[in-house]
């Protein structure tokens, strides 16, 4: 017998929103890429003064951070002012770039205290890391970066996800953990995008918090519960507005298509954990407010299934 879930009676805004503002990118991750980003794609149909609507409501709703993803967000004409923009209306922001290219112009951005950067790494080894970004030149580049973000105080969150068979992920969070970084998150590939090549996608990949804490915006405006989520559009922010859209019928019947998250070292109501003692720390749960949540799929996005 299956039992379907129960919309929630009142709709949870998200405290945490993901603005995908473009999907041209200078990788093109073949096995991995959930938005199936590269160089030859687009920014979309919404326009820098929509995303403008988008970040001002959801500061009015309660969105209490946004994260600008892509694609490479760095590469949307308007990133730098949207960035600005949400700063202004009083939002936390996370910059999730791959730190290919990083503009002398958006440093002193990315040091403001209510910033912070996030990024992938696959291993210590370039050609191994390239393999995954189909991109000769972007581990160097890509590590070069991640240093002068904290030699510059940034932090930064690194996602390490295998993608193929041997690959050295133990090895590259240990590169990280040299460098410095200590927010280092490691998963598998999930089955969206790129790598959903002989399966459909469906809510079995997702983690659980998708619509209940978190949620998303794609270029054309669809709003989702994250961005590996995209399958399941539930309203467009173009023809709704966001708040419209959180409290419809259709973003309720979604949130209730997921089922909440269970971990282990987690109780299944608990919004908030910390592993209870001998738990495996990979598979342990993460605090609520991990918000920052790695679009590359990290533990903070562990399926719930």
């Amino acid at each position: 017998m299956t039992i379907t879930p129960e919309a929630p009676a009142t709709p949870v805004v998200p405290t945490f929103l993901e603005l995908e503002i473009t999907q041209k990118c200078q990788l093109t991750c073949p096995s991995l890429c959930y938005a199936k980003a590269g160089p030859t794609k687009g920014h979309g149909t919404m326009t820098g003064d929509d995303w403008k609507t988008v970040i001002s409501d959801a500061a009015a709703l309660g969105v209490e951070k946004v994260q600008f993803i892509g694609g490479e967000a760095t590469q949307h004409p308007d990133f730098a002012e949207l960035l600005r923009y949400a700063l202004a209306v009083g939002l936390g922001v996370q910059v999730y770039s791959n730190l290919y290219r990083v503009p002398l112009t958006l440093w002193e951005l990315f040091e403001h205290p209510r910033v912070s950067l996030a990024t992938s790494y696959y291993s210590d080894v370039p050609a191994d890391h390239e393999r995954v970004t189909g991109r000769k030149g972007s581990h160097a580049a890509t590590r070069a970066n991640i240093i002068e973000a904290l030699r510059r105080g940034i932090h930064v969150q690194v996602g390490i996800v295998a993608v193929h068979e041997g690959q050295r992920v133990d090895q590259a969070r240990a590169d990280l953990e040299t460098l410095g970084v200590t927010a280092i998150n490691t998963d598998r590939v999930r089955g969206v995008g790129n790598a959903a090549k002989v399966v459909i996608p469906s809510v079995s990949e997702l983690c659980g918090n998708c619509t209940r804490g978190r949620a998303a915006v794609m270029p054309d405006g669809q709003v989702t519960p994250c961005v590996l989520g995209r399958f399941l559009p539930a309203g467009n922010v173009r023809v709704e507005g966001l708040a419209a859209v959180f409290a419809g019928d259709r973003w309720a019947q979604v949130a209730a298509m997921i089922p909440p998250r269970t971990r282990r070292g987690c109780t299944p109501d608990e919004d908030s954990c910390m592993p209870s003692p001998g738990a495996n720390p990979l598979g342990a749960c993460t605090p609520a407010d991990s918000n920052d949540c790695d679009p590359s799929n990290t533990e903070a996005c562990d399926p719930a299934y």
